[in-house]
């Protein structure tokens, strides 16, 4: 059984990885464009939010600047593929290459520490919650106002164009839409999502690392994947609710897996339980369509 503390971490952290989810829906989803620059825009968010809250900046308005961080580093991989007509993939990994120095000149040194300074969290301390419901209560407004804002945005004109664009750019340029245009956008706001996880990781974790956006993009699909596994995405309200589902089922399971003496998993096996959670989540999906369909056909 889980602790209180790892029970509440795992959906404190679940809730963080619920943003990364939205960001990949954005891009896989909606556009269908494959971006591994979540890679470094995790820790790009991350180094700007710690470094500008060092500097004695508001820790909300160095939380802005991370996303704004973020959405230069999605413009600069969507720009290398529009306007130099780079192939997606490689587009985001030079990005994603790229942002490893990047981040190393932003913060001096391979990591740096926020224990002792004033984060978002730190005047929620005062309300009188338990210490660990704290950041579990302010992520999940966070998750729930940043949802609201992308169904609103994906309704909208703009959103719907975007839509267009990725489920038919021909069609949709034949319409007058800047094909271009929306993918740009929309690649920039997938990494700034991604950048704003970043900072409010940081911030909770008391820490920025330039190594913590490796795997951020396997753990964000397995979100997405096992979210969409548990509640079909049939609305775009429902697949933004499937991601942060994902996300926080997915950090459950790597707890009690980890928790789970009679497995005998350690620290080590993060990537190995990881890995069979993807996989488990791809597979499921149509292993259940299989037998409604066969129930049907027997029922007929």
């Amino acid at each position: 059984m889980l602790s209180d503390i790892a029970f509440y971490g795992a959906i404190e952290t679940g809730l963080i990885y619920g943003l990364v989810a939205f960001g990949i829906y954005l891009s896989f989803r909606v556009l269908d464009f494959p971006d591994l620059t979540v890679d470094g825009s995790f820790p790009l968010g991350a180094a700007v939010a710690a470094m500008l809250i060092l500097a004695g900046w508001n820790p909300w308005l160095a939380t802005g600047a991370a996303i704004m961080a973020g959405m230069c580093a999605g413009a600069v991989t969507a720009l290398l593929n529009v306007k130099l007509n780079i192939l997606h993939l490689l587009a985001s990994i030079l990005t994603m290459i790229a942002l490893y120095s990047i981040n190393l000149r932003i913060m001096g040194r391979p990591n740096v520490a926020l224990l002792s300074e004033t984060t978002v969290l730190t005047p929620w301390y005062d309300l009188g919650l338990a210490f660990h419901l704290v950041p579990v209560t302010l992520f999940l407004i966070v998750v729930v106002v940043a949802l609201l804002l992308l169904w609103r945005f994906m309704k909208s004109e703009v959103g719907l164009a975007m839509r267009a664009t990725g489920a038919n750019p021909r069609m949709a340029r034949a319409q007058g839409i800047h094909t271009g245009a929306m993918v740009v956008l929309g690649v920039a706001l997938s990494n700034g999502l991604v950048g704003l996880a970043g900072a409010l990781f940081a911030q909770s974790q008391g820490a920025a690392d330039v190594t913590m956006g490796v795997g951020v993009i396997v753990i964000g699909l397995a979100s997405l994947i096992g979210g969409e596994a548990v509640l079909t995405p049939s609305t775009v309200l429902r697949a933004l609710i499937a991601c942060v589902l994902g996300a926080i089922i997915y950090r459950l399971a790597i707890a009690f897996a980890l928790n789970a003496d009679a497995l005998g998993l350690q620290a080590q096996d993060l990537n190995l339980i990881t890995a069979v959670l993807v996989t488990l989540a791809i597979v499921l999906p149509g292993f259940r369509n299989n037998i409604r369909a066969r129930f049907t056909r027997d029922k007929a």
